[in-house]
């Protein structure tokens, strides 16, 4: 478990900041709201205190996935259970000497981009893509979500793989 959990409040806020960029109309907004065909009135019409409050949610837990697939020392322990969660037994010592020994390899801001990135190319982008094309949408949609999940994943990682304790 993260001694510094509130990391994962932190970088919940990530989706929040790039999707107010990468959804501007001067960078891909107009060309989203195009391929969705919508207005600026429809979507004056939505309620954006539960929007971004569930988009904050949701980004808590897509930061707690990412943890579990860009920082490589937070599964170790769970093939030592239960026992590792007993202070003294045998597994908590082996756990604890081994990431005294190699909790810092691959913990770089840089690694968890990549793995970050890599989420997005094998796990987030068949599923943007899945339902699209179940939706009869085009392919410039699928690109103009995948993008943004790929800069918003590459950052969650790079942020949590850096700077996460354990």
């Amino acid at each position: 478990m993260a001694t510094n959990a509130w990391m994962y409040l932190i970088t919940a806020l990530i989706p929040l900041f790039i999707g107010a960029i990468y959804y501007h109309p001067k960078v891909l907004g107009t060309a989203w709201m195009k391929t969705n065909g919508f207005t600026e009135e429809d979507l004056s019409k939505g309620n954006m205190a539960l929007i971004f409050g569930l988009v904050y949610f949701f980004g808590i837990l897509l930061s707690v996935l990412l943890t579990n697939l860009v920082v490589h020392q937070a599964n170790v322990g769970s093939i030592l259970m239960p026992q590792v969660l007993e202070t003294g037994s045998q597994e908590y010592k082996d756990l604890t000497d081994f990431i005294a020994k190699y909790g810092d390899r691959y913990r770089t801001f840089k690694h968890g981009m990549l793995h970050g990135g890599m989420t997005t190319i094998f796990f987030i982008l068949p599923i943007i893509a899945i339902n699209a094309l179940f939706e009869r949408r085009g392919w410039k949609y699928i690109a103009i979500h995948t993008g943004y999940w790929f800069i918003t994943c590459m950052l969650i990682g790079g942020v949590l793989c850096q700077f996460l304790k354990f």
